[in-house]
């Protein structure tokens, strides 16, 4: 069975709904860590309270991104991790991780990429008027959001919608789009 390290810096309902599927056995794999980078996020309970080993961290305490992430890679090599998930994780990944783990970090973003890369996607895509959005799964690069695409999911907006609306629509698609992926990868 493929292990999973889930790297995420907010709330976690992706970790959740990923933990969700892993629990049914609807996806073949086991988290064996959580890696965060906000001591006071959200995930970190979830992850807890599944009895997930949680290694938080704090950018700033570190002289250089490749120390921090030669730290992390000392976590998932112990852990024997198979794949890295983002799920919604707001940090870039450094060269010594990409290196580690070529082709197997993959990420969820809230739109169709290319279109509205980077931070809040969502309200990008509200505030351009688009009449379609969606959810990107793909793999990760050097670059933001500009990895190979995985699979994606079209999501219609609607003249009533809000940005509250829109993102409620692109979890509820997330949540499963993301684990059916996921499993597609580690029973390759």
């Amino acid at each position: 069975m493929k292990k999973l390290a889930v790297f995420a810096s907010g709330n976690g309902s992706n970790f959740q709904a990923i933990l969700d599927e892993v629990k049914s056995g609807a996806l073949e794999a086991e988290i064996s860590v959580v890696i965060c980078d906000k001591p006071k996020a959200g995930v970190i309970a979830r992850a807890e309270a599944a009895g997930i080993p949680v290694y938080c961290f704090v950018p700033k305490e570190y002289e250089t991104k490749a120390q921090f992430e030669k730290e992390v890679l000392t976590v998932l090599q112990q852990n024997q991790i198979d794949y890295v998930i983002l799920a919604g994780y707001m940090r870039l990944i450094g060269e010594t991780l990409l290196s580690a783990y070529e082709s197997k970090i993959i990420n969820i973003h809230p739109s169709l990429l290319p279109a509205f890369p980077g931070k809040d996607a969502i309200g990008q895509a509200y505030e351009a008027g688009v009449k379609v959005t969606g959810v990107t799964v793909h793999y990760v690069d050097a670059g933001m959001d500009t990895g190979p695409i995985i699979a994606q999911k079209a999501v219609e907006i609607s003249n009533d919608d809000t940005a509250d609306s829109i993102a409620a629509k692109i979890h509820e698609i997330e949540h499963i789009l993301y684990p059916k992926v996921i499993q597609e990868l580690v029973t390759k």
